[in-house]
């Protein structure tokens, strides 16, 4: 792709990554795949937790040392690597000898705790006026709950997410369901980019640094969108409706003469289309299901008459169908056939880098396109400590001692 090779439209912008696990990490990705310089503070000899959150793990390298875990692969490429003991004069020395030149400081320890090194916002909005810092926790800086622990997992649970997701209770299997990826840390990660993104061009034009705020519990809430809007707008609770949309139908998995297919129906349109190409036009015009309301209040009797003329074909079939009738549908693809569809490959979205220890490492690239700024060339993520001799020449003789 043209400019593939550029310097990224965040090229000159420097992220100091004190974060761990996955949200703040998650930030820091967006940064460096967008062209910003990202150093990753760790610590000295284990390093971000999520280096040893496998299997799967980085096959070893020539002296048989095994890798990092897929888990850390995935939020931490185009970073550079240090090692600090914030917990010691020399650790939290390193910190502040980087301050001056970094704009965004990304950070999700405990609510507290940096201020008790001295590396808080606004002691280092003492060495530099204009820094952005960003402190991601579970519940805020503030609140009755400002000091408990989170994961993503309890997240989705207390932020209703999982309670909108899974089967109803009365269907086997049925019950809360969390998302199959950590859906609450990626969205709190962008959550923090974008608004760490507004802080910079608000810098830009009045000088003025900022501390902001993210809590994983804020975005869950904000993620129940249309359900809490339903639900304040209503008053009735929300509930589980499995793979169904409960405002919009049909949008559901649908069982075919040889698997599943995803159908997605946003108006009546496309509704009538869909009969049309299953060779039951009446099916539209039937009176229960005419308008999306009517479909909503009889979904049951829907997914049945629509299951019944879709066991004709299979899954893949009925997807060219409808697709090129103008109905999004689609099979219900594994990883590896997601990673495979043509559009992916198309799309170039798996890339392959080299290691430090020379190990392959293929890793998941920018989803962003720009027609002139381009991207900055994927870097493989770093091995523990890295960088620390380059850093430790420009920056300081002393990192992670007294």
């Amino acid at each position: 792709m043209s400019g593939e090779r550029g310097r990224g439209a965040l090229h000159g912008v420097t992220v100091l990554d004190l974060s761990r696990v996955m949200a703040g990490p998650w930030a820091g990705q967006v940064f460096a795949q967008l062209g910003a310089r990202v150093i990753k503070v760790e610590r000295p000899e284990v390093g971000d937790d999520t280096r040893h959150w496998g299997p799967p793990f980085v096959g070893p390298d020539a002296a048989g040392r095994r890798g990092d875990a897929a888990y850390y692969l995935s939020v931490n490429s185009g970073k550079e690597s240090v090692t600090a003991d914030l917990t010691t004069a020399g650790g939290q020395a390193l910190v502040r000898s980087l301050i001056p030149s970094t704009d965004i400081v990304l950070e999700n320890f405990r609510v507290g705790t940096l201020a008790r090194y001295g590396l808080d916002h606004e002691s280092m909005a003492e060495l530099n006026p204009g820094i952005v810092f960003c402190s991601i926790t579970g519940f805020g800086q503030d609140g009755p709950r400002r000091d408990e622990a989170a994961y993503d997992f309890l997240i989705q649970a207390m932020s209703g997410l999982m309670s909108v997701t899974g089967e109803p209770d009365d269907v086997p299997g049925g019950g809360p369901e969390k998302v199959g990826v950590p859906i609450i840390d990626l969205m709190t990660g962008m959550y923090a980019a974008v608004a760490c993104l507004a802080a910079l061009d608000r810098r830009r034009r009045t000088g003025m640094g900022e501390a902001i705020d993210v809590a994983m519990l804020d975005v869950g809430v904000a993620l129940l969108a249309n359900r809490a809007s339903g639900y304040l707008t209503s008053g009735d609770e929300p509930v589980r409706t499995g793979n169904a949309h409960p405002q919009i139908q049909p949008q559901d998995v649908y069982a075919t003469g040889d698997g599943r297919l995803a159908v997605v129906v946003g108006n009546d349109g496309q509704f009538m289309r869909l009969c049309a190409s299953l060779g039951d036009v009446g099916l539209g015009t039937d009176p229960r299901f005419a308008t999306n309301a009517g479909r909503v209040a009889h979904r049951a009797e829907l997914k049945a008459a629509l299951e019944r003329l879709l066991r004709r074909k299979g899954a893949r079939d009925w997807a060219a169908v409808l697709t090129s009738a103008g109905v999004p549908a689609g099979p219900i693809n594994t990883v590896s056939q997601a990673l495979r569809d043509k559009q992916t490959l198309h799309r170039d979205m798996v890339r392959e880098t080299v290691d430090a220890a020379g190990r392959s490492i293929r890793v998941l690239r920018a989803p962003f396109r720009f027609a002139r700024a381009g991207l900055p060339e994927l870097t493989a993520p770093p091995l523990l400590g890295e960088h620390d001799r380059s850093l430790s020449s420009a920056a300081t003789p002393n990192i992670g001692g007294d």
